[in-house]
């Protein structure tokens, strides 16, 4: 049984204030051993106060991206070193906005990810397709391009240490969201394309979804045989609506 998973993707939200008064509320909420896993990815400039106010709780930390050289000269730019010092286990990797926005391509993504898991963080792997791609047909050649990507360089192995989030770019903060049954064609896909590699990673590598899972939905979607949590986006910067979410991945 794949243990299921949650993390909360504050993306460029929050205060030291509202992000105190959120994690006392979920710690509150929250069991003292969950069944889920349940992470929170703030911004940068939080994520050395967020991990003292989580340390020793069931809560793990997550930053939102890396860099993808190890150390140097690249102003601006935060190293996985850094984050693992400052308390972070997860790392999302190939956000649709850190592709579409910042330009990031399938290589960058992959040495992300690479330089991520070696530095001892746990990358959370995105991969989704655009509302043109799916009309196109294309949803399963580009999920499985850009995991490829990834296990051309990382290797099927690193798929054991490793989360893989399937976020339809059409669905990220515009209210709509892939049917259950959609979801679950494409996490089934995605299981596919690593059992091609290796069978029993396959089986045991946890696929979330994301893109605009709420209370209201995420029991449904979740129930699916392949769907084993979520990354939750604006969901998760309110706290009862996030343990809902928490609370319907651990009933699965």
């Amino acid at each position: 049984m794949r243990r299921p998973f949650v993390a909360g993707n504050w993306k460029m939200h929050g205060s030291r204030a509202d992000n105190a008064q959120l994690i006392e509320a979920l710690l509150l909420g929250l069991p003292n051993q969950p069944v889920a896993e349940i992470v929170v990815c703030p911004p940068f400039v939080y994520l050395w106060e967020l991990s003292r106010l989580l340390k020793s709780s069931s809560i793990a930390l997550g930053a939102q991206s890396v860099c993808a050289e190890s150390l140097g000269a690249f102003t601006g730019e935060v190293c996985a070193s850094m984050l693992k010092d400052v308390g972070c286990h997860y790392l999302i990797v190939g956000h649709s906005e850190r592709r579409a926005i910042y330009k990031e391509d399938d290589s960058l993504v992959a040495r992300k990810f690479f330089i991520g898991q070696s530095h001892g963080l746990i990358p959370i792997l995105c991969v989704g397709e655009t509302l043109d791609e799916r009309e196109k047909d294309q949803t399963n050649a580009v999920v499985a391009r850009q995991l490829n990507a990834v296990l051309d360089l990382a290797g099927i192995a690193a798929l054991s240490n490793a989360i893989i989030a399937y976020e339809p770019v059409w669905a990220i903060g515009t209210g709509k969201n892939a049917s259950p049954a959609q979801a679950q064609d494409v996490h089934a896909h995605i299981r596919s394309v690593v059992a091609a590699r290796d069978a029993k990673i396959a089986a045991a590598v946890r696929i979330v979804y994301g893109g605009s899972v709420k209370a209201a939905n995420a029991r449904e979607i979740f129930s699916m045989p392949d769907v084993d949590g979520g990354l939750i986006g604006g969901a998760s910067l309110k706290a009862d609506e996030f343990l809902k979410i928490c609370a319907a991945a651990q009933s699965h």
